[in-house]
């Protein structure tokens, strides 16, 4: 009968796959015991091999060529039997029978074949930590739809891409998507994760016109905003990116309600006053925002309502400007 193999095998070196054209691909070797050995491909399948992708960090598996596909290895021969359900991180989750209970040669070493791009996400967006999810999953680039998606999956996406955390999750209509009409379903996570491919296997489906997830992370958040005009950055003319360019915010309804949020978002503690339109000078290029309306508790100023993007009959005469608590304040007046 099977038992539960307990050995410490978590970290990544004590797997390795060796003859193919990258790390990701090759001649399946585990360590036992300070012992190097190969896999009998007759106790090698596609449940094990999806694990030790995995565990590679190297997405999912696309084959098992057996035979020695890869070249024959050396040393030992592990024939056991993996019994994974195939969604384990590692192999030493799985149960196994005895270490080299059965006869095999090197002309029969395991092979495994992963796709390493497998569970790499982007954001597609104005920035790179902002926009519509697509994962590369089975060969394509699709998106994923908003109806299994939370706070959790997003997180992690967020981590993945080096983006800090999710602070805005959407839900879209748009429709389409990246070379294909085939969309993603399904993907589970406990937040923790640091790679969605670490998360439960998605399902494939037509989109359709099914709303799909849209991420804001917080670098975009940092990166943004900003305020033009004193060195410490939490004083200035008030300037938002968008479409890749930056550009002001009109006056019109601009109250001291708007200024707390903005200097929350960019962590210069209060708003200390309102001044007057160019108080920092008026700027340049397009003119984003207007009729922009907080309650002056939000995160965000994305979380407050505005005119649409680009929609207004102003001048940048009328360019809000802003003075935070904030530091490095010498020489701004109150």
């Amino acid at each position: 009968p099977a038992v539960c193999f307990s050995l410490n095998f978590r970290p990544s070196r004590y797997s390795r796959l060796l003859g193919g054209p990258d790390s990701c691909s090759g001649t399946v070797e585990l360590q036992y015991l300070s012992e190097w050995g190969t896999v009998c491909d007759a106790f090698w399948d596609m449940r094990a091999a999806s694990v030790l992708c995995r565990q590679l960090q190297c997405g999912s598996a696309l084959a098992v060529p057996g035979q020695a596909w890869f070249g024959e290895g050396r040393g030992h021969i592990w024939a056991d039997v993996f019994e994974c359900q195939g969604n384990e991180t590692h192999l030493s989750q799985c149960a196994v029978s005895s270490w080299s209970r059965a006869a095999c040669s090197h002309g029969r070493d395991a092979g495994l074949l992963c796709d390493a791009l497998n569970g790499t996400v982007r954001l597609s967006g104005e920035s790179d930590c902002e926009g519509h999810l697509e994962v590369y999953y089975q060969l394509a680039w699709s998106r994923v739809l908003m109806d299994s998606w939370s706070f959790k999956e997003a997180s992690v996406v967020c981590r993945q891409l080096g983006c800090g955390s999710a602070v805005k999750l959407y839900s879209s209509s748009l429709s389409g998507t990246p070379g294909n009409d085939v969309c993603l379903t399904g993907y589970q996570c406990s937040g923790n994760e640091s790679h969605l491919v670490n998360c439960s296997d998605p399902h494939r489906l037509n989109c359709s016109s099914s709303p799909q997830a849209f991420i804001v992370c917080s670098s975009e958040y940092i990166i943004s905003i900003r305020l033009v005009g004193d060195a410490g950055g939490c004083a200035g003319r008030l300037e938002v990116l968008h479409q890749g360019s930056w550009g002001t915010v009109c006056g019109d309804s601009w109250d001291l309600k708007d200024a707390q949020v903005v200097c929350r978002q960019l962590q210069c503690g209060t708003a200390l006053s309102d001044p007057v339109p160019t108080f920092f000078g008026p700027g340049t290029g397009p003119i984003w925002l207007d009729e922009v309306d907080c309650e002056g508790n939000e995160t965000s100023l994305w979380d407050c309502p505005s005119a649409p993007w680009g929609q207004n009959d102003c001048l940048h005469k009328e360019d809000v400007g802003i003075v935070c608590s904030g530091p490095q304040l010498s020489g701004i007046p109150c």
